[in-house]
C-alpha cells in the first residue's frame, strides 16, 4: 500500500482524533494534493509547521492503528469478501436447481453490496 494511500485511509478512520488543525493539514496534502508552501500560505503559517503538524499528525495516526488497528480488520474483511466472491462466481450454476442457482445470485448480489460497501 503506498503511504499516500495509506496515509488516506487511516485519515477516514482516525481523523477526527487528531487535533482539527493537524486533520485539516493533513486533509490539505494527502487527500487534496496541496504542497507544503501552498497549506501554509492559505493557513497563513510556516512550512515548518505544516511540516511538523504532519510529521505529528502521521505519527499519530500510525499509533492510533496499532494500538486500534481498524485498518487491518477493514482490509482483512474487504479482502474474505473478495475471496467469497470469487469462490462464488466458480459455482456452476447450471448444475443448480431453479432455488440454488437463484439462492447463489442472492449471495453473490449481497457479497458484491458488501464489498461496495466498505
Amino acid at each position: 500500500m503506498s503511504d499516500i494511500f495509506e496515509i488516506g485511509l487511516l485519515l477516514d478512520f482516525y481523523g477526527q482524533l487528531l487535533t482539527e488543525r493537524q486533520n485539516e493539514i493533513l486533509d490539505l496534502h494527502y487527500n487534496n494534493d496541496y504542497s507544503f508552501g501552498e497549506i501554509a500560505q492559505m493557513l497563513d503559517i510556516s512550512r515548518q509547521g505544516v511540516y511538523d503538524n504532519i510529521k505529528r499528525g502521521k505519527t499519530a495516526l500510525f499509533e492510533m492503528e496499532e494500538k486500534l488497528g481498524l485498518l487491518g480488520k477493514f482490509s482483512e474483511q474487504k479482502r474474505k469478501a473478495e475471496e467469497i466472491l470469487s469462490l462464488l462466481n466458480d459455482i456452476d450454476t447450471d448444475k443448480l436447481d431453479e432455488v440454488g442457482k437463484q439462492s447463489v445470485l442472492k449471495i453473490k448480489d449481497g457479497v458484491e453490496f458488501i464489498i461496495n460497501k466498505i
